[in-house]
C-alpha cells in the first residue's frame, strides 16, 4: 500500500510504502516545481522496472548469460479510448537468438504487464 501526502511545494507529493520514500510533482507549466516524478512517469517506471527485474530473474533461474538489461517505457495517451504502453528491451550477454526470443516472450508475463492487461476497476474507500 502506498500513502501519498501533500508536500511543501504547491503540487508536490511525498509517497511511501512505510519503508521507501519517493517524490512526485508536476511540471512548471502546470503549476508544479518539477521536483519529482510526474504521476504518469511513475506508471511508466512501474512497467519498466518490473520488466527489467523479471527478465533478470528469469535469466538467473534458467542459467542464461545475461549481463545487462535496459528497459524503456513510454506511455501514449493520444488516443481517446485507449492507453498504449510502448516498451523496448535491450538485453546484453552471450545469448543465442532463441534465448533472446524467449526473454522477449517472457517479458509479457511480468507481474505489472499482467496487471495492466487485465480489466481495470477503481474503487473509492470512505475516509477513515
Amino acid at each position: 500500500m502506498i500513502t501519498a501526502t501533500s508536500g511543501e511545494a504547491k503540487y508536490q507529493v511525498h509517497f511511501t510504502d512505510g519503508l521507501h520514500k519517493g517524490v512526485s510533482d508536476t511540471t512548471e507549466d502546470k503549476g508544479g516545481t518539477n521536483g519529482g516524478f510526474r504521476p504518469h512517469d511513475l506508471l511508466e517506471a512501474a512497467l519498466a522496472t518490473c520488466l527489467n527485474m523479471w527478465l533478470r530473474m528469469y535469466a538467473d533461474n534458467h542459467n542464461m548469460p545475461v549481463s545487462h538489461v535496459e528497459t524503456t517505457v513510454s506511455l501514449d495517451r493520444t488516443r481517446s479510448d485507449e492507453v498504449v504502453f510502448n516498451y523496448s528491451l535491450n538485453i546484453s550477454g552471450s545469448l543465442s537468438s532463441s534465448e533472446k526470443q524467449k526473454l522477449i516472450s517472457v517479458a509479457k508475463t511480468c507481474p505489472i504487464h499482467k496487471t495492466l492487461t487485465k480489466k481495470l476497476t477503481l474503487t473509492h474507500s470512505p475516509e477513515e
